[in-house]
């Protein structure tokens, strides 16, 4: 089968940072899909893992989470699909991933397509969806908020996490959502998916929620930069909040939030498979329900390019302009 890989973490700008290569398919057993690859979506994280990996790996390495794709075979302890369904899912980092012909993947962690969307559509959801939702309704617990003048701040709330998480609490909360951005076409984008408030991230951020005269947050969701924002958040935060964080700050200081008694989140989508823990299969349940919600209208891809087929030439172009920070939307690469 054909798939991209690399073997050493080269800067994106040297020559052959990835080659297209041929290997054995693989075979589908225990909880196992062999999952023709449709379309996927390049994600910054593709770009973390290829820049830690080891300069002494000598095997190659095969990035890539969101896919789209069909199944042609089946593990015999697969119970939720059959060949011939089409899927759409986030992988594991603990396995190869998604820039090759076949992928195998655990069913716990798969969903079933949306239909009303095409396969580069879909492959641009899976990771920032489990990723948004697993924040809001697993770790923050937003749909427990009992007063109906609830706030929620996101800062970073444009990119790939943000556009999820937006359209998730205006679809299934009643939360009044402040978003931030700092373009403009980043705040039209915002105001089009249902932000209650847009504020600039590039300016002090506690004036600009305070002038809004709604109180302060009860949950603050930080998607990006969080070491500049955290004195900010700690002072935004209401009393007894809750603060989720994706990213990775330097010297996180958690004393600020102590006499508040806030309580913090961290989110990682790839906790449930890496540790394959007792409740794994509620990806599958989040992306067969965002795959609801999608169908019916509530939820929009956020795909903003397809960059052509799935090759070594086009991987490297996207790895590049995500790593330009100047990339809006998902990237998003179809067939081989």
């Amino acid at each position: 089968m054909k798939a991209v890989a690399y073997k050493k973490p080269l800067p994106i700008s040297q020559p052959h940072v990835f080659s297209d290569i041929e290997i054995e398919k693989p075979t589908a057993t225990g909880h196992d899909l062999l999952v023709e690859v449709k379309a996927i979506s390049i994600n910054p994280v593709d770009i973390k893992m290829r820049q830690r990996t080891s300069s002494e790996n000598e095997t190659w390495k095969i990035l890539g989470h969101d896919a789209v794709g069909i199944v042609r075979a089946v593990g015999e302890h697969v119970q939720h699909f059959k060949i011939g369904d089409e899927v759409f899912y986030a992988g594991s980092n603990q396995r190869q991933g998604s820039y090759a012909e076949f992928q195998l993947v655990d069913e716990r962690i798969v969903g079933l397509k949306p239909k009303n969307l095409s396969d580069a559509e879909a492959a641009a959801l899976p990771l920032t969806s489990i990723t948004a939702w697993e924040m809001l309704f697993d770790r923050l617990k937003v749909q427990e908020a009992l007063d109906l003048n609830a706030v929620i701040l996101v800062i970073g709330a444009a990119g790939g996490v943000g556009s999820i998480a937006v359209q998730l609490l205006k679809t299934l909360t009643n939360l009044k959502v402040i978003a931030t951005a700092s373009r403009p076409e980043s705040k039209a984008w915002l105001e089009s998916i249902g932000a209650d408030y847009i504020i600039d991230h590039h300016q002090p951020l506690e004036q600009q929620v305070l002038d809004l005269n709604i109180g302060l947050p009860d949950y603050i969701f930080s998607i990006t930069g969080t070491a500049g924002y955290t004195q900010s958040i700690a002072n935004l935060i209401a009393p007894q909040g809750h603060f989720g964080l994706i990213d990775d700050p330097d010297n996180f200081v958690i004393n600020p939030f102590k006499i508040k008694s806030v309580a913090i989140h961290w989110e990682s989508m790839f906790t449930r498979s890496t540790f394959q823990t007792h409740d794994m299969s509620r990806q599958r349940q989040i992306l067969n329900h965002l795959a609801e919600l999608v169908e019916q209208g509530k939820i929009k891809t956020t795909l903003s390019e397809n960059l052509g087929v799935i090759n070594a030439e086009n991987i490297v172009k996207a790895h590049t302009l995500i790593e330009s920070g100047k990339s809006i939307g998902k990237i998003v690469l179809e067939g081989f």
